[in-house]
């Protein structure tokens, strides 16, 4: 079986609010020790509240696709294009944000980047624009917020189309809080930082091998999941070991 360790690598944990193979949006490693395990059953971790950002929002034709490099999601159009500025060379990818707009609120997953939209814009999927505001309005104020993305089951870890084991480029999936960092552990080694790139993929220049390796990702609250005897193969997802901890 595989082998689950949560460490929180902060003395003091606290809420915060990296070429492209994808679109831009249409419209407008820290090393820690042992701790205990991480599951959907653990008491919420206490952090401070989430920053409030303004700016305008806008729609875009969104299927669920874009620069954070994610498929499709017909079933899930509640998705959003985060600003350049805020879109952080892919780190805002895969988080969730709470929106405020003048006729209402929606909760929207990040999967692409608006590149002409300034610091504070969010450019919504049309269906996650109604929700805030007729659609004839085009262009409204908005205030908005990171909140916990609704999720069952562990993070997981897809394996790029190309991966093999001279070149791997892994992307983190299904997990409540954005992802901070991504870290590799060879059978006998330590933990290695891999790169994150602007398309939201971690990317191992020279490969990891065959495999099984462990893989350790944390959260931007500090927490992390290590996840044991991950087999890397191409164009494949792997179900991780646990999930992040809620945060109250």
């Amino acid at each position: 079986m595989r082998g689950l360790a949560i460490l929180c690598l902060l003395a003091a944990v606290g809420c915060a609010g990296g070429d492209d193979d994808g679109g831009g949006g249409g419209g407008g490693g820290d090393d820690g020790g042992d701790g205990d395990s991480a599951t959907d059953g653990a008491p919420p971790i206490a952090c401070d509240d989430e920053p409030e950002h303004a700016g305008e929002g806008t729609y875009y034709d969104a299927d669920g696709t874009g620069n954070c490099s994610f498929d499709a999601s017909p079933d899930d159009l509640m998705v959003a294009a985060m600003n350049q500025v805020d879109y952080d060379d892919s780190a805002a990818c895969g988080a969730c944000a709470a929106v405020d707009g003048p006729a209402g609120s929606v909760t929207v997953r990040i999967v692409d980047r608006c590149p002409e939209c300034p610091q504070g814009d969010l450019d919504l999927s049309p269906q996650a624009f109604e929700q805030i505001a007729e659609l004839s309005a085009g262009r409204v104020p908005i205030a908005w917020r990171y909140v916990a993305c609704e999720v069952d089951g562990p993070v997981s870890f897809h394996f790029k189309d190309g991966t093999n084991p001279f070149w791997t480029a892994i992307q983190v999936r299904d997990h409540r809080f954005a992802v901070a960092s991504l870290e590799a552990r060879l059978v006998g080694g330590d933990w290695t930082p891999i790169a994150r790139e602007n398309y939201n993929y971690f990317v191992q220049a020279d490969g990891l091998g065959e495999g099984p390796f462990d893989l350790r990702v944390t959260d931007v609250h500090g927490e992390a999941i290590e996840n044991i005897d991950i087999v890397p193969d191409e164009n494949v997802t792997v179900a991780g070991d646990g999930q992040f901890p809620a945060c109250e």
